[in-house]
């Protein structure tokens, strides 16, 4: 007879869940979808917005979100990894779930779970569809959890696809070459289903759009079918015009003066995605897309971690930047929002990352390096982050702890100065969670 380990609280829920984290990982859809089967097909009763993409897809899952509901609609969004608890990773309406609803639905199929030898991710993604559904939500968005083919999120039976970027990362896992991690990300592509992409090389394009045409989804490219432009932003927030070039897009030719406080130029890259991906659902819907939702729910997206400032003297930033061009992209905003001007950076990065040019990157505009290491078991060495230093000539101090380092970092800084805390989501996620226990943070 089965015995599945008790688990009577949260607590002891986050704690069994993590430890599947890593042991029973198998890139195939089985798993999933004999859970989902079991479970009555959840994820074929939603609707709405599946996002994947190497950088943006967590940025524009947000702005999605936000846009939806700012019609009042009752919106469901599902995104990985969270930054400090496990409960954001299912939202309703801006609201994370409940431990108590969590633990309800978890309880209800925690058989099944055990007899399926479910992943992390697996139980996480089945939760999220079996409670989104539960709460008849009229939109879900879903952001893909690493690659899209063989991610267990899809199985969804979304509305509009969105693919936001394709660059080399999870090179092990997704392939070491742009062909094969655009392979991978096109595998979200549905029959018939519109897809939305972003700025992508030639091969990737190549690859998405014959993947595309050969499913019949009709496909809206940023450079050929809309656009931005006049992109400007300081540290608070970002300003550009939306340009629609395709009839089938239902709205202006120009929306102007669109403001989001998401900082940066691939922000705006990012919200002209989430445009498109919320016109195209109004089109399936019936309804003429708003202008003023896009403009109101832009502007009041609730996306932790991305050009957060948490201290003013000095002034303090935070980025989820993790990987070589998530990077290049946070040291272009860095340049344009503070010319001339050279920073603290605090870091700490994972492993499996190209993190040799992240650091060349970075020391392109450092002061100083304050390196450490997150307690992701993906972590990078503090040894191997020092040596790139070394090789560089970069200026550098480590510790063993985020926080100390940044505490460091904030010692030895002027008013005038700034810091920044970049690397990974994992090493953002420590220093939120202890600015939240000490309530220090605005």
């Amino acid at each position: 007879m089965l015995t599945v380990p008790k688990v009577s609280n949260f607590t002891d829920f986050i704690k069994y869940i993590s430890l599947r984290n890593a042991s029973n990982i198998k890139y195939d859809l089985d798993r999933i979808n004999l859970i989902l089967a079991k479970m009555g097909h959840p994820e074929m009763r939603l609707r709405g917005l599946h996002v994947a993409g190497t950088n943006g897809k967590g940025s524009t899952s947000a702005m999605l979100e936000s846009i939806c509901l700012s019609h009042n609609w009752n919106t469901g969004l599902n995104t990985s990894p969270h930054l400090v608890d496990y409960r954001e990773r299912f939202r309703i309406n801006g609201k994370n779930i409940t431990a108590r609803e969590l633990m309800k639905i978890y309880n209800l199929w925690s058989n099944l779970f055990e007899e399926t030898e479910a992943s992390f991710f697996e139980i996480t993604t089945a939760i999220a569809f079996y409670y989104f559904n539960a709460k008849n939500l009229h939109t879900s968005i879903f952001e893909v959890g690493l690659g899209g083919r063989l991610d267990a999120t899809n199985p969804f039976n979304a509305t509009v696809s969105i693919i936001t970027s394709i660059s080399i990362d999870h090179p092990k896992t997704l392939g070491d070459t742009i062909e094969k991690i655009a392979y991978e990300k096109a595998g979200i592509i549905k029959g018939n289903v519109p897809l939305v992409l972003g700025k992508l090389s030639n091969t990737a394009f190549d690859v998405i759009s014959k993947v595309a045409y050969s499913k019949s989804a009709p496909l809206y490219y940023i450079e050929s079918d809309f656009n931005t432009e006049r992109v400007r932003f300081d540290q608070a927030v970002t300003t550009f015009d939306y340009i629609n070039k395709n009839r089938d897009i239902s709205l202006p030719k120009r929306i102007a003066n669109i403001k989001t406080n998401l900082v940066g130029k691939h922000q705006a890259h990012n919200a002209a995605l989430a445009i498109t991906g919320y016109a195209l659902y109004c089109n399936s819907l019936k309804i003429k897309p708003d202008p003023e939702a896009i403009r109101y729910g832009l502007r009041n997206v609730t996306w932790l971690g991305r050009m957060q400032t948490i201290r003013k003297q000095p002034l303090t930033i935070l980025d989820c930047a993790h990987n070589e061009e998530g990077i290049e992209n946070l040291v272009k905003n860095l340049q344009q929002i503070f010319p001339n001007k050279r920073f603290r950076l605090v870091i700490a990065i994972l492993r499996d990352k190209s993190f040799e040019k992240m650091i060349l990157h970075l020391g392109a505009i450092a002061k100083k390096l304050y390196i450490s290491k997150n307690n992701s078991d993906r972590a990078a060495d503090i040894e191997e982050q020092v040596e790139i230093a070394k090789k560089y000539g970069i200026e550098y101090s480590a510790e063993s702890d985020i926080n100390t380092s940044l505490n460091n970092a904030t010692k030895e800084s002027s008013d005038d100065d700034i810091i920044i805390v970049t690397g990974s989501i994992y090493t953002v996620s420590e220093i939120v969670a202890q600015l939240g226990k000490k309530r220090t943070w605005h």
